[in-house]
């Protein structure tokens, strides 16, 4: 039994219920509008160029489910990429690759050129002429305070030291005490290093120091021959950097016959007992006084004070006259920087020969603040290679 006070809902129910299903309907219909039109976008294959590896397009056709979204693949190298032809990319991109070389990307996109002259080891040929040059570049790095040295070749190496091994050695005067040493690479006329060495120096000592080069001959006895040296000083030679360089080697005919005549002297210092040993072996193109005796002086000097001389036997005067001087010095580690060896080859007065000899010629071998050229550098070789004799030709100075 209906009652009749409720009989306005029962007939507006039927309304709502209409409403309901007419929103639900529209709904429904949107919703399948929307995915129609997604579906739509994604069915289409898109367009690959040619350049690129295949689409794998995935799922196209039909759908399983409602909520999958369609995807594809993308393009990736293969471990055999696809090849085209060299008439192809030519045609295609002449004008890209008219200044390139042939590196490329699936062979279709050029990267560039590896200019294979800048990563050549043939260095210029050295200038004309039969001298013995050494061929190197001198850098200053401001940033770290860095001299970069790049030993490049030898040219014109003396036929006697072609079947040799040849060595290089560095340093930097006045203030090195660690010798760099380079090898060469192969042997012959113009072998070749390639090596760079750095030296740690400021920039206010830079300018104050001088390069040395020792060009060393090994032998298959291991026996070391002087080849020759070349000084460099740096002191405005570091404004043109990187620049090569070709540099004649002093050997030793360059000094060959001063004009009072050479010395051959041999040095060695014992570490352990703190002990100068010098050797006056002989000379040659000596000009003395006719008929006159001659004699060698050593004396060892710290600053101004002499420590101590010794006197060689007198031998008969002699364009090349064997010199026989065999003495040693006691001088402490602390004062090697600081002491100096003065040689004198005396003669007897030929006016007063029963008087006190006079000064033929002489030479000073010590550090930076005493010596220049091959005096300086004999006194580094003996101090970096202790208890090893270094022996060196010296000109005579005229005495004073």
């Amino acid at each position: 039994m209906i009652l009749v006070g409720n009989q306005p809902i029962l007939l507006a129910l039927p309304f709502v219920l209409l409403l309901v299903l007419v929103i639900l309907c529209l709904w429904w219909s949107k919703r399948r509008r929307d995915r129609s039109q997604y579906q739509e976008q994604f069915v289409s294959v898109p367009h690959v160029p040619l350049c690129t590896a295949t689409v794998i397009p995935i799922s196209q056709g039909s759908y399983g489910k409602l909520e999958e979204i369609p995807f594809s693949v993308p393009p990736r190298f293969t471990s055999s990429p696809r090849i085209v032809e060299k008439t192809e990319v030519m045609e295609t991109h002449g004008d890209i690759l008219a200044h390139r070389g042939s590196l490329f990307v699936q062979s279709l996109y050029p990267v560039g050129t590896v200019l294979a002259g800048l990563y050549s080891s043939e260095v210029v040929a050295p200038p004309p002429g039969m001298a013995t040059r050494l061929c190197f570049s001198v850098e200053y790095r401001h940033g770290g305070e860095q001299l970069a040295i790049s030993l490049l070749r030898l040219g014109n190496l003396p036929p006697r030291f072609h079947g040799n091994i040849t060595l290089v050695q560095l340093h930097l005067l006045p203030d090195d005490r660690r010798p760099r040493q380079a090898k060469a690479r192969g042997t012959g006329p113009d072998p070749e290093f390639n090596d760079c060495f750095l030296f740690q120096v400021s920039r206010v000592r830079v300018s104050q120091s001088t390069l040395s080069m020792c060009v060393l001959s090994v032998s298959h006895d291991s026996k070391r021959h002087a080849v020759g040296r070349v000084l460099f000083p740096l002191h405005g030679e570091l404004g043109q950097a990187g620049r090569i360089l070709w540099k004649d080697l002093d050997t030793e005919n360059d000094h060959y016959c001063s004009e009072l005549g050479d010395i051959l002297v041999s040095l060695s210092y014992n570490l352990t007992q703190q002990r100068l040993s010098v050797e006056v072996l002989k000379g040659r193109g000596l000009q003395p006084l006719t008929d006159t005796d001659l004699c060698v002086r050593a004396s060892l000097q710290i600053h101004t004070q002499v420590l101590k001389v010794k006197t060689s036997a007198t031998v008969k005067a002699d364009d090349d006259a064997a010199l026989e001087l065999r003495t040693s010095f006691k001088l402490r580690t602390e004062h090697v920087d600081e002491a100096c060896l003065r040689l004198e080859v005396r003669q007897q007065n030929q006016k007063v020969p029963s008087g006190p000899s006079v000064p033929l010629g002489f030479v000073v071998l010590g550090p930076f603040m005493y010596a220049r050229g091959p005096q300086l550098q004999h006194w580094m070789d003996m101090v970096n290679m202790p208890q090893q004799p270094v022996t060196m030709w010296h000109g005579l100075c005229m005495a004073t």
